[in-house]
């Protein structure tokens, strides 16, 4: 008896040093694994908003629905059949979900062992209260094996749970769809866990996905068996940081205007797609950008790749006759040609460096100004080569093209700008009328914007400042100028022969406002397609700002593609988009109208000035947007 006793506590005293010395680490961590529970706690994302504060993007309080297989058991029909609907699976795949999953215990014997399966994500606050409503109400009394009410109470409270799971939701849709951009799910690993967070994919959501995201807390408790926290066992609690909300200089209304003005355009000239930009001159502000086709981000999947592309700072084509106003501006700056100065236009054929060019009408003798009226080719041509190669490659890097603008958003193209010892022979007279070089809509539009704000070059802005939660300001943005291109008084002469182009022997009397000075250039560029023009593909355009003495809004509308039969000129289906844009954006702004020289409409003969320049303009008769060869 003593030596089976003697050998019974020699076994135990093996047992406990094996469980409590040698396999003690082991232990630790596995006990630790059941019961010890350290979640991460995810930050609200910070909210998108407009110049005025209007919502643009949220976050919304929403579930990650989860189930205990192993506690339902039997059940899992009724409730399948139940959730089906108000989870939006088939009941074939929930029943699937809430099958048990039978795993080997220390003896190898199969067992219950799975508590959690997660079911759906981002499943809304009210769906999920009437899922829980659905098992509150939910009766087993059908089934022989008829549970306890104890088991019955269990089942209803325990079976199906929840994690918070915060939705993204873009209240006003494809409104400004390609600035806000839109967020995805991605997976990475904090302290040996995989976690999933919500990431920023394109626009404002990628660029401030920093700022928006914030910080994550932590908690550190004891968890049941169900995985449910002890909140008596809780030890450690760091709160989250919630994201900053990012205010943009994107004014919803105007954004809406431009919208719709586009998809009036869209559905009347018949384009690949149609662009509108919005900008304050003076500080580079946007408060409106829109390309067509867009998208919802709320729907992200029903949403095809062409149509999520920002056009407008990623596809870079020929720029066309709104070029014009480069080798213009830049040729009076540095006094080579004033605006009085007459070229001969060769009337629509000049040959030079073996290459003819053409204009889309026959013209004489053009003053510079008039060159710009009439949008002549020839005549631009004709200042380019005076100017030299030298200077005009100055000015095309001055004016901003060649390199990014500097916009907040991801995937903005540069361009092409060919090296100067690239250019070939005809580059210094094809490059004046906008060929043989690729511009993206916002850079042609900054330079525009150039004009308008006395010759300074400006960063285009699109985010004002940010906030925290308490809507307190944590960082303010100001304008940023880029560099003075051109002189004031040069600007100023610019804008004088631009206010032409809107009169009614300009190319874009369509452009002109009852109330306002316009001043604007057209455009009609041929399609490259493969190193080659595309025959009957064209881009029009029109560029313009008002007051023009004193501008408060550039406006640019670019068409892609328009159909032939519908017209294709700028001054024809571009001017007339401006001029619906512009009339609602000045009377949403109140901006005060000009006064008129005896009730006048401001563009008209009668405001122009009668300087020999003024005279040129009744020199030949009307005519369309000029083509490109």
């Amino acid at each position: 008896m003593g030596l089976l006793l003697g050998a019974a506590f020699a076994g135990l005293s093996y047992r406990l040093i094996d469980l409590q010395v040698l396999r003690h680490a082991y232990l630790t961590a596995k006990a630790q694994e059941n019961t010890h529970n350290e979640s991460l706690l995810e930050p609200r994302r910070g909210d998108i908003l407009d110049i005025k504060g209007n919502l643009l993007a949220s976050s919304v309080p929403a579930k990650t629905v989860c189930a205990d297989p192993a506690l339902i058991g039997d059940r899992k029909t009724e409730i399948a059949r139940a959730l089906a609907p108000l989870l939006q699976m088939g009941e074939a795949e929930l029943l699937q979900k809430l099958s048990p999953q039978l795993r080997p215990n220390s003896k190898g014997a199969p067992t219950n062992g799975s508590h959690y399966v997660v079911l759906k994500q981002k499943v809304l606050m009210e769906t999920w209260q009437k899922i829980q409503a659905t098992m509150n109400g939910l009766s087993f009394s059908v089934d022989e094996k008829k549970p306890s009410r104890a088991e019955q109470a269990n089942l209803r409270q325990n079976a199906i749970f929840s994690e918070e799971s915060p939705l993204r939701v873009y209240p006003n849709h494809a409104l400004a769809a390609h600035v806000l951009g839109f967020v995805g799910m991605e997976e990475r690993e904090i302290n040996d866990s995989l976690v999933r967070d919500t990431t920023g994919k394109e626009g404002i959501e990628r660029t401030f996905n920093s700022k928006l995201a914030g910080v994550r807390g932590w908690r550190v408790t004891e968890k049941d068996r169900r995985h449910q926290e002890v909140v008596s066992m809780r030890v450690q609690e760091v709160e989250p940081r919630d994201g900053l909300n990012v205010v943009l200089t994107i004014d919803s209304a105007i954004q809406f205007i431009v919208e719709a003005a586009l998809a009036e355009g869209m559905e009347k000239n018949s384009p690949l797609s149609i662009s509108g930009i919005v900008v304050r001159p003076r500080t580079g502000e946007i408060l409106a950008m829109a390309t067509l086709p867009n998208f919802d981000p709320n729907h992200l999947e029903a949403a095809s790749v062409e149509a999520r592309r920002n056009r407008i700072i990623t596809d870079a084509p020929e720029p066309g006759s709104t070029f014009k106003i480069v080798v213009v501006s830049g040729a009076l700056n540095d006094g080579i040609v004033q605006l009085n100065d007459v070229f001969d236009c060769e009337h629509r054929h000049f040959w030079y460096a073996g290459k003819e060019l053409h204009d889309h009408e026959s013209y004489g003798p053009l003053s510079v100004e008039s060159i710009i009226t009439k949008s002549s080719n020839i005549g631009a041509a004709k200042i380019g080569i005076k100017m030299g190669e030298n200077r005009l490659f100055e000015y095309i890097q001055d004016f901003g093209f060649g390199r990014k603008t500097g916009i907040p958003l991801q995937g903005e193209s540069i361009g092409i700008v060919h090296k100067l010892k690239d250019w070939s022979k005809v580059s210094i007279a094809q490059l004046p009328m906008g060929q043989g070089i690729a511009v993206t809509r916002l850079q042609m539009m900054m330079a525009m914007c150039a004009i308008a704000n006395h010759g300074w070059l400006m960063q285009p802005m699109l985010v004002d400042r940010l906030e925290d939660s308490q809507r307190s300001v944590v960082a303010k943005y100001a304008p940023q100028p880029v560099r003075q291109v051109i002189s004031e008084a040069t600007a100023r002469l610019m804008t004088r022969a631009l206010k032409t182009v809107v009169s009614p022997e300009g190319t874009a009397a369509k452009a002109a406002l009852e109330h306002y000075t316009v001043a604007g250039k057209t455009g009609t560029a041929q399609k490259a397609e493969h190193g080659v023009y595309a025959p009957g593909k064209y881009f029009a355009s029109f560029l313009g700002f008002f007051p023009a003495d004193n501008p408060e809004l550039c406006i640019s509308v670019v068409l892609d593609e328009p159909d032939l039969h519908k017209g294709y000129y700028g001054g024809q289906i571009a001017a007339p988009i401006f001029r619906q844009i512009a009339e609602r954006a000045a009377n949403y702004l109140n901006i005060h109208p000009e006064d008129t020289q005896d009730g006048a409409p401001p563009n008209s003969l009668a405001a122009a000035s009668d300087d020999k320049s003024s005279k040129a303009l009744t020199a030949r008769p009307q005519s369309s947007v000029p083509q490109q060869p």
